[in-house]
């Protein structure tokens, strides 16, 4: 097999995704590729996606590799090679069989994954899963003794220029069936007007759909410098100490923002920031939720989650798979019994209506007249 093409290359694959064009070889540093990842490198349309990693470590089923071989994107993983230290993005690279060709070259050794080593390796995943649940699960707990004062009254919580109060917030990460939830619930959203929150890409998802986020919060890795601009508030996720890498790229696009110290993930303190500024209910789309979820996400655990679920109870609305609730499906004989629902009417009145059926005799006689019978 031959393949030529230019390169685009990144150890972190979302800083990648913006850089990708159609046709691209995309060199990766990913283990077990996640969902939303695959996603945007299909989106994208590479030809091939060269990792230099395990697609599948078989720690647990990752289902980015089968969206990739769904799309026909070809995989393949490093054999032999530090591709980092020799290739820069929009070299010219040649995949001849087994091999990674720079300037006739070869810089390393391949291995394409084909659907029978994807379906083994999901299999291995599976069985595996009991093991990784244990060690998840010991994680969590571990992490919720001492991120615990998140729930109390070490966090100080800022108060949103937005009035928040009384009011549905909908809350947008971007999650697994994220398009299609949201889509799912624009009635929703037309009707109620929630204050919208964006967490990180859940701000620009909301871009896509004409919606402009209220708030913006997160540690700003992810989100395209025009959704930061729309946005009309920014919350930045800062660690613990007050540290936040995001602010200095904020502060560089001359936009006014406010720094939200607290541990867990943005998407925790996102429905947190709802929550304590009076939200009457908290509607969340994309969120993370499980184990898989949070693997996906690099987080051994998800303590920060469990918390704050167990804080807001009854408020939150997860909306995530709600999509899956309503099939819109077209079936032309509803359509053809509508119509025939709507003439019957018509026919009645004509059988018993005197004026009606003299009507009908005659433009009869004026047909006949006209054709000539």
């Amino acid at each position: 097999m031959f393949i030529g093409a230019p390169l685009k290359i990144d150890k972190k694959t979302k800083n990648l995704i913006g850089r990708l064009s159609n046709n691209d070889i995309a060199i990766i540093n990913h283990k077990d590729l996640d969902e939303i990842a695959a996603l945007s490198l299909v989106k994208k349309k590479v030809q091939a996606v060269i990792n230099c990693e395990s697609f599948i470590s078989g720690k647990y089923p990752n289902l980015g590799p089968s969206l990739l071989l769904k799309s026909n994107i070809l995989m393949y993983e490093v054999k032999r090679g530090d591709l980092f230290s020799i290739l820069k993005d929009d070299y010219y690279v040649e995949i001849r069989e087994k091999q990674l060709f720079f300037k006739d070259k070869a810089v390393a050794e391949l291995e394409l994954i084909d659907e029978d080593q994807i379906k083994a390796a999901l299999i291995d995943a599976e069985n595996n899963l009991d093991n990784e649940l244990e060690r998840f699960i010991d994680n969590t707990l571990h992490y919720a003794d001492k991120e615990k004062k998140l729930l109390l009254k070490d966090t100080e919580i800022p108060k949103t220029s937005i009035s928040i109060m009384g009011k549905h917030a909908l809350v947008v990460v971007r999650g697994r069936d994220y398009k299609e939830d949201l889509e799912t619930i624009l009635p929703y959203i037309k009707q109620e007007k929630p204050v919208i929150i964006g967490v990180d890409g859940g701000g620009d998802a909301l871009l896509d759909f004409g919606i402009v986020p209220d708030i913006l919060i997160g540690d700003m890795d992810s989100v395209s410098d025009i959704c930061l601009k729309k946005s009309k508030e920014v919350f930045v996720h800062a660690y613990p100490n007050g540290y936040s890498p995001g602010m200095e790229r904020v502060k560089a696009l001359g936009i006014e923002a406010v720094s939200f110290p607290a541990p867990g993930t943005s998407e925790d303190i996102a429905m947190l920031l709802a929550y304590e500024n009076g939200a009457d209910l908290i509607v969340a789309v994309g969120t993370h939720s499980n184990m898989v979820d949070f693997l996906e996400k690099g987080r051994a655990g998800m303590a920060s989650t469990l918390l704050v679920r167990m804080k807001i109870g009854t408020r939150l609305v997860d909306a995530k798979g709600v999509n899956q609730l309503y099939q819109n499906t077209f079936n032309v004989k509803h359509i053809l019994w509508l119509g025939l629902a709507s003439i019957l009417p018509i026919v009645v009145i004509a059988l018993v209506s005197k004026p009606i059926q003299y009507l009908f005799k005659i433009i009869h006689m004026r047909l006949r007249l006209f054709l000539g019978v």
